[in-house]
């Protein structure tokens, strides 16, 4: 399973962390809506979404997050079956989340 993080933690070890790579799975909507800043956005619900995540290095740590935990929870969950190791997640997802939001245009993101 995923290590569930609360909001603080979730930002205090991203922050703190050189090989963080933050992940929104949610769809381009609400990304679009307002995400955190410096998200890859890696839609769950999209056909190239295993695709996409093979491709990423599983050295990394990744940090996962949706609406309210649910994706991300299934998100890391995958991620750790294929063989990677550090897989962490926003347990109340971004409605828990207290930092900073951005916008984006659908230019910046997958589609």
């Amino acid at each position: 399973m995923p290590k569930e993080f609360d909001a603080s933690t979730f930002a205090d070890n991203l922050n703190s962390d050189k090989d963080g790579v933050l992940i929104d799975v949610r769809t381009p909507m609400e990304f679009n809506q307002g995400h955190i800043p410096h998200s890859l956005l890696i839609d769950i619900y999209n056909s190239k979404f295993t695709d996409e995540v093979r491709k990423l290095d599983r050295n990394k740590n990744y940090y996962l997050y949706c609406h309210s935990g649910n994706r991300s929870f299934h998100a890391g969950k995958f991620m750790l079956s294929i063989g990677f190791k550090n897989v962490y997640h926003l347990k109340p997802g971004i409605i828990g989340w207290y930092g900073p939001i951005e916008k984006a245009s659908s230019s910046l993101v997958q589609k």
